[in-house]
């Protein structure tokens, strides 16, 4: 019996022990998009109006990958030539796949979306790209990506900018103050902007 509770004392240390160890941190900490971007800090806000102005419409999660003295793209598969290649899918970031969720319903790609959690898959070309909003979500990466599980697929023009981001980048905006919002991404020198109609 003393064999017993013993065994059993040094098996509740071991997993006491091993419970309370954390990860190390990530290489591509996951971030926050909001729209509008003060959203987090209503409580702040010193009248009503503006706290009602504040409330959140749109949140971005994505993973945010560093260059490394790294191409973005590539065209080959040669290994060490870029990270991601034209063509194939992306997860729009690192780890987790990146998410957007809508707290009211709204228009994408001439689609309308209900309010509601999704996951972004990127298919990058040169010039454009092609984005699958997808009712699957809280998965690794794209590895799991079902195309009928796609409720919006839209493609989007691609720009080149003399200032180049070391980190993946995102932030959502109104260009012209209505409900249009525009998801902006950035990496390197690219940028794409995605817009969405608030309904």
């Amino acid at each position: 019996m003393k064999n017993i509770l013993l065994a059993a004392a040094a098996m509740a240390i071991t997993f006491t022990a091993t419970a309370q160890d954390f990860d190390k941190m990530d290489k591509s900490p996951m971030d926050a998009a909001y729209f509008p971007a003060q959203s987090t800090k209503r409580a702040f806000a010193k009248t009503e109006e503006q706290k009602a102005a504040l409330q959140p419409q749109i949140r971005v999660l994505y993973g945010r990958p560093s260059l490394n003295d790294r191409a973005v793209f590539t065209a080959t598969d040669e290994k060490g030539s870029g990270i991601q290649k034209f063509g194939e899918k992306w997860r729009l970031g690192a780890n987790e796949n990146t998410e957007i969720m809508l707290m009211s319903d709204a228009m994408i790609g001439g689609k309308e979306l209900k309010a509601g959690r999704y996951s972004m898959v990127v298919v990058p070309t040169e010039n454009e790209w092609t984005i699958h909003i997808n009712s699957e979500i809280d998965a690794w990466g794209h590895y799991s990506h079902k195309e009928e599980m796609d409720v919006v697929t839209t493609t989007i023009p691609v720009t080149n900018d003399g200032e180049s981001l070391e980190n993946l980048s995102m932030a959502l905006y109104s260009p012209n103050k209505d409900e249009v919002v525009h998801l902006k991404m950035g990496w390197g020198t690219y940028r794409a902007e995605m817009p969405i109609t608030l309904l």
